[in-house]
């Protein structure tokens, strides 16, 4: 009887704790170098779709005045576009196709009637991510006045 003798495995099974070190080490200082430039890409995304959105609304807002000869007042605001309001004749709308429930941050867009020339004009604008007036980068206000 020829009976082979059993050679025990070296393999190892696992890693070591200095080996998993270096492997989360390695991925932090990716996700330190990644994610930077992945939050200024969310901001600019959300600047551009503020801006879309205002273009949107001023566009809608001159069809409502050619249909109404007036701009929605502060009060009825953009919701006008969507539902007629009970004072206002020649409504055609809706001028919107789905509702617009605010700028890229969440914060309602701010629209405000009589404008810089009065009656025949508005003020349409985004606070930015602060929800404040004024401010620099993407605190700043993104402006769309119609006149």
């Amino acid at each position: 009887m020829n009976v082979k003798p059993r050679i025990k495995s070296l393999t190892r099974k696992g890693f070591t704790l200095i080996e998993l070190l270096v492997v989360m080490l390695i991925l932090a200082i990716l996700a330190a170098m990644i994610v930077p430039r992945l939050v200024s890409r969310a901001d600019e995304a959300k600047v551009a779709r503020s801006k879309s959105d205002l273009v949107v609304l001023r566009k809608s807002l001159d069809l409502y005045y050619i249909d109404t000869s007036v701009y929605p007042t502060t009060d009825e605001g953009i919701e006008a576009l969507r539902t007629p309001p009970s004072d206002v004749s020649g409504w055609k709308g809706p001028y919107l196709t789905k509702p617009i429930t605010g700028d890229g941050w969440g914060n309602a867009y701010v629209y405000e009637w009589p404008g810089p020339d009065g009656d025949a004009s508005y003020y349409l604008y985004s606070l930015g991510s602060d929800g404040q007036p004024g401010g620099s980068d993407n605190a700043a206000d993104i402006i769309e006045s119609g006149e």
